[in-house]
């Protein structure tokens, strides 16, 4: 192989053992540094982890000569300062999305990234595994017909309260952490729709059954401005509809991708996660069948691709222009569902 990625982590999210270490393991790259806001938490993070040594903050890390690689799974709130500073510094950047706080931010981050002309990405590495290659294969193939309708659904139960995804200050929401994932889906189809969906409603709010308080103001009970759930309603330019749903306080775990075309249907019943499921089904008039690609990691698929690109100059399927196309649909959802869209960290 080529020389490894040496790369640093921002923090000790949880998140990162799947989504960086592990795959980093697994093909060969190198995890040389850590910082977090408690260095004795680093510290525990990186003898967990195998992680070369801590650096003393997130500005040392991205001062670092050895690392060229930033992954930055920090808080929403801070995908868009730290994206700029690690750009700012010359490093490539792995960001967990969404890329930034809004559509203005994101903006920003990609001014940055060509000013830098290094590789940045956004971490939807749903888009690597082959059950969301197979998805597009089959609409591609022709087999379930034209596409008429595509329904996405990510949704889990709800986190606890301190958890910084319900901070509107750290860009918190349904729609940040969940919703991303099926506004982008419903985005990569436009090679079989005519083009870019569109937005034509959306609908948000606290949980159903609390109801919309005396005062309008919606929300999570205690995180006023912080969506709890959202749909949203796109046309795409060849006549097809979409529907991309969200919710953080859920009776379970859903995410879903079904696309219905004028002689059938395919579903991945979780193509987010799809080392935990990976089917995909079709039914057509001829029947139904089960096809199954495999249960490796969709976030080393990514690291791979991330490398190629690094390394070799592989060409990405995401860029700092895509995370601002989904920056877009996101701010415009959240204004169409009475919400606004996120603020920015200083």
């Amino acid at each position: 192989m080529s020389e490894p990625l040496r790369i640093g982590v921002l923090g000790a999210a949880r998140i990162s053992g799947a989504s960086l270490i592990g795959p980093a393991r697994a093909t060969g790259h190198r995890v040389v540094a850590v910082a977090a806001r408690d260095r004795s938490r680093a510290e525990a993070y990186a003898a967990e982890h195998g992680v070369e040594r801590v650096a003393g903050s997130y500005a040392e890390l991205i001062a670092d000569p050895e690392v060229e690689v930033v992954y930055n799974p920090l808080a929403n709130g801070l995908h868009g300062p730290w994206n700029l500073a690690a750009l700012a510094a010359g490093k490539h950047v792995l960001s967990e999305k969404p890329s930034a706080s809004n559509a203005e931010e994101a903006a920003e981050v990609r001014e940055a990234a060509a000013k830098a002309g290094t590789v940045f990405m956004e971490a939807f590495h749903y888009l690597f595994h082959p059950v969301t290659r197979r998805l597009h294969e089959v609409l591609a193939s022709g087999e379930i017909g034209e596409l008429r309708h595509v329904e996405a659904m990510v949704a889990i139960q709800a986190p606890p309260d301190t958890d910084p995804r319900w901070s509107l200050p750290l860009a918190g929401g349904a729609v940040m952490d969940l919703g991303c994932y099926s506004l982008h889906a419903l985005r990569m189809l436009a090679p079989w729709a005519g083009g870019a969906p569109r937005l034509v409603s959306a609908r948000g709010g606290e949980r159903s059954e609390m109801g919309v308080p005396p005062d309008g103001v919606r929300g999570r009970a205690g995180a006023p401005g912080v969506d709890e759930w959202l749909d949203a309603d796109l046309a795409f330019p060849g006549g097809a509809t979409g529907s991309a749903r969200c919710h953080m306080a859920y009776d379970g775990l859903e995410m879903s991708c079904r696309i219905i075309g004028s002689r059938g249907e395919v579903l991945a019943p979780n193509f987010v996660l799809p080392h935990r499921d990976d089917r995909v089904v079709v039914r057509t008039g001829d029947g139904e069948r089960t096809e199954r690609l495999g249960t490796r990691s969709s976030y080393t698929y990514q690291l791979e691709a991330f490398a190629d690109r690094v390394r070799g100059g592989a060409p990405l399927p995401l860029d700092a222009d895509d995370a601002v196309t989904t920056m877009t649909l996101i701010d415009a959802a959240y204004r169409a569902a009475g919400f606004e869209p996120r603020p920015r960290v200083s």
